[in-house]
């Protein structure tokens, strides 16, 4: 970090207290030499009028009293609203700050700024919110990106790059690039990465330099490679990581064995999407005496392979969890390890750290345990093939499911036209019994307080060019439910376990909502005719909830409800999980994906050997816990997260996308049923029912009359036919127009049968 960049990094700090020139050297850690340095730069200061003296000699940032610093977040329409950073100590965040386009100066999309308040501008926003402080950009603290992915287009003899994210308003002057160095040379059409020059004045072209092609515009690969750019995401993994690599067995080693329960002749299966590349959990199930029945929750035994202190490891920390883009996988392990080794794949030994969950005939939690485990998988099941299992007697139906295309999966199992009679009927029973007690474990968890947050999503399937070729509605079912109640469960014992035993740890936090942020959620379901009781309660949010599921805007408000809450993180405290009303909750059933579960898993471990009497397994695998590490790890976890979450997210938007330009081309159009949920003057936004897909339809596709909304923005009438279209009504449509820049889709009424 340059100087400059350190001393006001120190003076912007929360704790700092102005101080002179030699305090500051002192502060910094500067030796003689660098202290000349540091008076040139504070007279450089001083005189641009950055900073200033007070009391005497002391000095300070020029005017930070009446400003904001926070995060410039870009809207479409070239306005932007400034997140202020936290305040250690506030009881609540500061109110998002307005900025109008021609305030914003040399601010790009992301960037952490310095926002002059303008106290007597406020601005209202559409949706009914108190009114926003508005404000001007005055300083760039620190730019968001060094570097931009986007498209390479000619005009006339000059050179642009337009960013690929739509919220990058400004295009990019870039040299010829015959003229340089690159091979092959980059030409009009081609995705490139662009390094940004320094931009001082809003009068000036923004610059930058081509340093690499990624290939052609809109192509799979050239989009994969944009994105893993952007996000800093590496599908490949560091030389030392594969030389650590290259030393693991295989399979399972005869030695590796020892001190563990065999679970390798219990019926254990696994349940996971189609499209599942890594298989970490499965589900066993066992009579016991006395009509008990015990449920073995296996995880994959990651800590087994990945010690602490390797390479392998050091990597999986960097990394934080994978990143599942469609069509493919950024992983958090090599493929040796995720798709191999660790993935609990069909009829192969894997080793485990298992959780048993011993109930009794009435379906009561009597008994849990802890145990490192090998076992067998019968069957890799889909949620497909296990929804049928559990609801469909017909075993010819049954076997007539087929199996996820190889190229989508890490592994697809057996198809079920090879299983014999005896062999489904098993795999009914289990499951069946296995769903008896879920479907009770989640009844319980509603009646107890937990919401149910879940929502359908949009799944993309692509071919095996990587181009989208079919969208699917997935519903979170009872084949989700079962899966999702055992691993719960799991979570919440070994969390409980972690806390009982005051093992530093890492837990899986949710914080209770803010009430202005529930304020806001209330006015916007006021909007939509919908009143709520005190929604703090965890009964109100409940029966909101519930109203939602019915409700034709129900998808759309409960994305509000999902903003409206506080996002989950990782804490080295065990602060409690809001949405699922738990006190006790932790990640421990995906370590092979998640960082965070893998630390659990080695707390287990050290519970089992020093506390639990287990045989210590290799040295080196249990080290102890410290709790200083686990709150930092969980701060650099979350982040990772946060990441991966939004790179998916905008996987999704750019296949969504390729499908429905794809759509365009064929010579019978599809057509879609639309939900209205938005009404204005130009047009109207409108929701897929089938794939979740926002959209706008514009005014002028209406040919059928001449429409106008109401003042309320809730309705639109014909003038000549007097035909409604109220907020929540359905519509055919099918596309009409596709901007891969703009990232937008318009749709248009679709003909009449």
């Amino acid at each position: 970090m340059k100087l400059r960049d350190r001393i006001l990094a120190h003076l912007r700090s929360p704790g700092y207290a102005p101080a002179d020139l030699a305090g500051l050297a002192r502060a910094l850690g500067l030796n003689k030499k660098d202290r000349r340095s540091l008076a040139h730069e504070i007279r450089l200061g001083l005189s641009q009028g950055a900073l200033v003296y007070v009391k005497g000699d002391r000095i300070a940032l020029a005017g930070d009293d009446a400003l904001a610093i926070g995060r410039l977040m870009f809207r479409a329409g070239g306005s932007a609203c400034l997140i202020p950073d936290p305040v250690p100590g506030a009881a609540e965040d500061e109110p998002a700050v307005h900025i109008a386009p021609e305030d914003t100066g040399v601010a790009l999309h992301g960037d952490r700024v310095a926002v002059q308040i303008l106290a007597h501008a406020l601005r209202r926003p559409r949706n009914g919110r108190a009114p926003e402080p508005t404000g001007r950009v005055v300083r760039i603290e620190e730019r968001a990106n060094e570097t931009i992915v986007g498209n390479l287009r000619r005009v006339r003899n000059k050179y642009y790059v337009n960013a690929d994210n739509p919220r990058f308003f400004h295009e990019i002057a870039v040299a010829d690039p015959a003229a340089s160095d690159l091979n092959p040379i980059p030409a009009p059409g081609d995705k490139v990465v662009v390094r940004l020059a320094e931009w001082t004045a809003r009068h000036k072209n923004l610059e930058g330099l081509i340093i690499e092609r990624l290939g052609k515009t809109f192509e799979p690969r050239a989009e994969l490679a944009g994105l893993c750019h952007k996000y800093k995401l590496d599908p490949a993994f560091p030389a030392e990581v594969e030389r650590e690599l290259a030393a693991l067995p295989d399979t399972p080693q005869p030695p590796e064995l020892s001190g563990r329960l065999d679970y390798r002749e219990v019926p254990t299966l696994t349940i996971d999407p189609d499209d599942a590349k890594d298989f970490d959990d499965a589900l066993s199930i066992e009579p016991l005496d006395h009509g008990d029945t015990r449920v073995g929750v296996h995880i994959a035994d990651v800590g087994n392979y990945v010690r602490p202190g390797t390479a392998l490891d050091r990597e999986a920390r960097r990394r934080g969890n994978s990143t599942y883009l469609v069509g493919a996988v950024i992983p958090m392990l090599p493929q040796k390890l995720s798709n191999g080794l660790c993935s609990l794949v069909e009829a192969q030994d894997r080793l485990c750290k298992t959780v048993f969950l011993v109930f009794d005939k009435k379906i009561r939690l009597k008994h849990t345990s802890c145990a490192n485990t090998i076992i067998r998988s019968r069957k890799r099941l889909t949620y497909r093939q296990a929804r049928a299992l559990l609801f469909e007697n017909r075993l010819e139906k049954i076997r007539a499911l087929p199996l996820p295309p190889r190229h989508q999966t890490g592994a697809t199992g057996r198809a079920l036209a090879e299983l014999g009679d005896l062999e489904l009927v098993d795999l009914q029973s289990w499951l069946r019994k296995l769903w008896a007690i879920a479907s009770k474990l989640r009844h319980a968890r509603m009646a107890a307080g937990s919401l149910d947050l879940d929502m359908p999503e949009t799944k993309v399937f692509v071919d095996e060019q990587g181009r989208a070729d079919r969208l699917e509605l997935i519903e979170h079912d009872e084949s989700h439910q079962l899966i999702e109640e055992f691993m719960l469960a799991a979570n919440e014992t070994v969390a409980r376990l972690t806390r009982a035993h005051r093992l530093p740890s890492l837990y899986r936090v949710h914080d209770e909502p803010d009430e202005d942020k529930l304020h806001e959620l209330r006015q916007t379901l006021a909007a939509s005719g919908i009143t709520t009781g005190d929604l703090s309660r965890h009964d109100e949010m409940a029966k909101l909830l519930a109203t939602l599921s019915t409700h034709p805007q129900g998808h759309l408000l409960r994305t509000h409800i999902l903003r409206s809450l506080k996002k989950a993180c990782y804490r080295g405290t065990p602060d409690g999980h809001y949405g699922l009303a738990k006190k006790d909750y932790t990640h421990f059933t995906s370590p092979i994906r998640r960082y965070a579960d893998l630390v659990v898993h080695r707390v287990l471990e050290y519970h089992l050997v020093k506390h639990a009497g287990h045989p210590a397994p290799a040295a080196g695998r249990h080290p102890a816990p410290t709790p200083g590490r686990m709150e930092t790890l969980g701060e650099h976890l979350s982040l990772t997260e946060t990441n991966s979450q939004e790179a998916e997210r905008e996987s999704v938007k750019i296949k969504q996308l390729e499908f429905f330009e794809r759509e365009l081309a064929k010579k019978t159009k599809t057509r879609f049923e639309a939900v209205i949920t938005d009404i204005r003057q130009h047009g109207l936004f409108v929701e897929l029912v089938q794939t979740l897909t926002y959209g706008f339809v514009p005014m002028n596709t209406l040919t059928d009359d001449d429409y106008h909304p109401n003042n309320a923005g809730t309705l639109l009438t014909g003038r000549k036919t007097r035909r409604r279209l109220p907020l929540g009504s359905h519509l055919a449509v099918v596309v009409h127009k596709v901007d891969r820049f703009k990232r937008l889709i318009d749709f248009r009424p679709a003909p009449a049968k």
